[in-house]
């Protein structure tokens, strides 16, 4: 894991900005830094680079790194390189280090840009190629790794974080009014179903976009690879066994380092099954970290507890304190360069912090079970609609009537055939954004909408969190907040081949007897403890918005509500008026989190 940041342009970069860049990179690679400048006829190139240190720790695997007339800066990991590097000695070529970084180098100068086919990681890079007078821009499958750019009258700048640009640049970045109304509007699933960000001009290359930049600075982007839901014929065994299988090798990729891991542990089974799997097939040594809220609705210690108890592991439990909230906040959002997307990474802020304190570099979490084999709460309605016409459709209503039905919350949910003539309802995903929209001076108004992966209801709204509403919001709050406190975030779920064969499990297999996941709690049969594997609740991470502000106290609704530049837009009625509601439900203390990320987002950007 590390920064990266360059250019592309007519005229050189500024030497003392490229400096300034670099002391802003050290949070993302706090072990070296270091800048290498090219001329190629009336072109000009820059490629800047910190590292943390994860594989290979000489500096031998130092970056820039370069192999003849070609330069790479990559930030990320190729979980694979020990089978790549195998591959390459079977060809006669033989690697000066033992790094990803120089098999990552190595395969492009093999394979062009289809090198990027042959990888199994997480990365963001750019490799400038003199020979072929191009730079190469290349983002992973899932958009694990962030990589911003703009292209400004004297060039292309590009980097992790939108800072860097802004340093490199010497320029500053006009706020995107739009999407800070669509953030606070239509919350967070909202974020990435288009092609903006937080700033005018600034583009984000997307998942699995490979950019070829020439000497001209004509950009050249296209997909390397696209994910496809096609279900086979596989008995539930099958799919259990397939799943325990491809599961079983991305954790085992996933555990190559040369720093020790630290894991994240929710009451959830995703974190539980990662953390379980690491101790009890691979023998990992595990150190767990968890947050507790007192909050009932998200209190999920004696989940928690089980999985430790049941591994007998090191283990640091923290509780969500209320001081310092509105200071921690704005620090957070001035790194972020955004607002802080949900109160769920606020909260993670203060595991990274505790990460970092016990020497750790490196986690791993669970993200991205839910979107592979079902885990929400619209799933279970989904699911029905998909097995309508199946023969045991009685046997699944049944299930929903006596197991999910009683613990589900919202309203449009509780009907278990909601979809079966409303196909196209979403409303619960943009929920209340009518009311929100009508707090706003001006007019701002977006409907829902999706894109189109499958024929499947179920699968394409699976798809759909993987890449636009869920996943890239996880990933970048992930990414900002573990990299605050030079933490390196793995995320086992993230494999293309379990990504591959979970789309191809037939959809009755997905849920089963009440239980949402059901292919992973089978898969992790006797690995991981009982409690948690036949636990049905989900909680989520998360907290509400009174277990982080005291509203009673003077001092915190004055800040709330102190003259701002927010208060051009909304008014200032709406929001005391939803600050007495107490406790406040979920959807207003979202909205009230995402009023206050704004508010300091755009005083931190006047």
């Amino acid at each position: 894991m590390c920064g990266i940041a360059g250019f592309i342009g007519k005229k050189a970069c500024d030497r003392s900005n490229i400096q300034k860049t670099l002391e802003l990179m050290k949070n993302r690679g706090p072990d070296h830094q270091a800048f290498v400048a090219f001329n190629n006829g009336n072109t000009t190139v820059n490629l800047l680079h910190s590292r943390l240190s994860i594989i290979d720790l000489d500096e031998r695997s130092n970056q820039p790194f370069s192999i003849d007339d070609c330069s790479l800066v990559f930030n990320g990991e190729i979980y694979n390189y020990i089978e790549l590097r195998k591959e390459l000695n079977k060809k006669g070529v033989y690697c000066k280090t033992e790094s990803d970084t120089e098999v990552l180098l190595r395969y492009y100068i093999m394979f062009g840009e289809d090198c990027v086919k042959y990888f199994e990681g997480m990365w963001s890079f750019a490799i400038y190629d003199k020979k072929a007078a191009k730079l190469f821009l290349s983002r992973d499958r899932f958009s694990e790794k962030p990589l911003y750019y703009i292209k400004l009258p004297e060039g292309i700048y590009f980097g992790s974080e939108v800072k860097y640009i802004k340093s490199l640049s010497g320029s500053s970045l006009d706020v995107n009014l739009p999407h800070i109304f669509r953030y606070m509007i239509n919350g967070y699933q909202s974020l990435y179903k288009g092609k903006e960000t937080f700033f005018s001009g600034l583009m984000e290359v997307p998942s699995s976009t490979n950019l070829g930049i020439d000497n001209e600075l004509n950009i050249r982007s296209y997909s390397y690879w696209k994910p496809v839901v096609k279900p086979l014929d596989m008995t539930l065994n099958e799919a259990v066994e397939g799943f325990r299988h491809h599961l079983l090798e991305s954790i085992k990729i996933r555990l190559r380092a040369d720093v020790p891991m630290a894991f994240c542990l929710s009451g959830g089974i995703d974190s539980s099954a990662i953390t379980s799997i690491a101790s009890k097939v691979f023998n990992y040594d595990v150190m767990t970290f968890s947050i507790i809220d007192n909050d009932e609705r998200y209190n999920e210690y004696d989940n928690i507890r089980a999985t430790i108890d049941d591994l007998g592991c090191k283990h640091n439990i923290i509780h969500i304190p209320q001081d310092g909230f509105f200071d921690r906040l704005e620090r957070l959002i001035g790194y972020h360069d955004a607002p802080v997307y949900t109160i769920s990474y606020y909260i993670h802020s203060f595991l990274s912090e505790a990460i970092s304190k016990n020497g750790y570099r490196l986690v791993a979490s669970g993200t991205a079970a839910d979107e592979l084999v079902t885990g929400y709460y619209d799933h279970f309605n989904l699911h029905l609609y998909e097995m309508r016409r199946h023969p045991d459709y009685k046997q699944y209503l049944n299930d929903w009537e006596n197991h999910v039905g009683p613990i589900i919350r919202n309203p449009h949910l509780k009907n278990p055939e909601l979809y079966f003539n409303q196909p196209d309802f979403r409303s619960h995903i943009y929920l209340n954004n009518d009311m929100f929209s009508s707090f706003f001076k001006k007019d701002f108004k977006e409907e829902f909408f999706e894109e189109k992966y499958c024929d499947s209801l179920l699968r394409n709204r699976m798809m759909n969190e993987l890449f636009h509403e869920v996943i890239p919001v996880i990933l970048h709050e992930d990414d900002l907040n573990s990299m605050f406190y030079s933490i390196e975030n793995r995320s086992p779920y993230l494999d293309t081949e379990l990504c591959n064969f979970s789309y191809s499990i037939p959809a009755e297999h997905l849920i089963r007897d009440g239980y949402a996941k059901y292919i992973l709690r089978e898969a992790v049969k006797g690995i991981l403890n009982e409690k948690v594997r036949t636990d049905r609740q989900k909680k989520g991470f998360n907290a509400s918005f009174n277990s982080l502000v005291d509203l009673n106290d003077k001092k915190n609704r004055d800040y709330m509500l102190e003259d701002s530049k927010i208060f051009d837009f909304i008014r200032k009625e709406e929001i005391a008026r939803m600050m007495d509601e107490y406790p406040m439900s979920n959807s207003f203390s979202k909205f009230l989190f995402y009023f206050l990320n704004a508010k300091i987002f755009l005083e931190l950007n006047n």
